[in-house]
């Protein structure tokens, strides 16, 4: 399995960009209020550790089997970066999985902007190879869940390091080489 790369999303208001390290600078300011981390923990990355950190991610995962795919996000009527989402996707027992996250900054959050975001992602990994998309959310963030509720991911029982496993189910591919289950085809 090659791995996927991020593609330019548009979205009714937004660009979601792949990340570039140039963003870094811009994305400082974005996501530089402390209360940001209110349920992420950590602080705000300094611009010199968020260009390392972008450099790192732009670099890919040294895994050959995992797709880090990192956006940031365009307001467009603004020309201004808002915030990120991202995709860990990587292998499971029953095909691929993408892991998402998301952060707006907080002068753009209660805008709907996340949730567009988020969706938008989405809808992006449905053509994809992906089976399952899973979000892990605090269970005290309300904000989180509605992202995630917008862009069709429910909560499960699962528990992960203190949040909450949300999760869609986006298709199921099996494999001819598996006897025991049918050729490949969305099921």
């Amino acid at each position: 399995m090659s791995r996927l790369v991020a593609e330019a999303i548009g979205t009714e208001r937004l660009m979601l960009l792949p990340l570039q390290v140039e963003h870094a600078e811009e994305m400082a300011a974005v996501l530089s209020d402390p209360a940001l981390h209110a349920f992420i923990g950590g602080t705000p990355d300094t611009l010199h550790a968020l260009r390392s950190r972008y450099q790192r991610m732009t670099a890919g995962s040294p895994d050959p089997a995992v797709s880090w795919l990192n956006w940031v996000i365009r307001l467009r009527d603004e020309d201004c970066l808002t915030g990120t989402v991202q995709a860990t996707v990587g292998p499971s027992a029953h095909g691929l999985v993408a892991e998402i996250a998301w952060m707006v900054g907080t002068p753009w959050q209660g805008r709907g902007l996340a949730s567009e975001a988020a969706q938008g992602l989405v809808d992006w990994l449905g053509p994809q190879p992906v089976h399952t998309v899973i979000a892990h959310i605090h269970p005290e963030h309300r904000a989180s869940a509605a992202v995630a509720a917008a862009a069709g991911l429910a909560p499960t029982d699962i528990w992960h390091d203190g949040e909450i496993r949300w999760q869609r189910r986006i298709r199921r591919y099996v494999d001819d080489s598996r006897p025991d289950l049918p050729h490949h085809r969305e099921l």
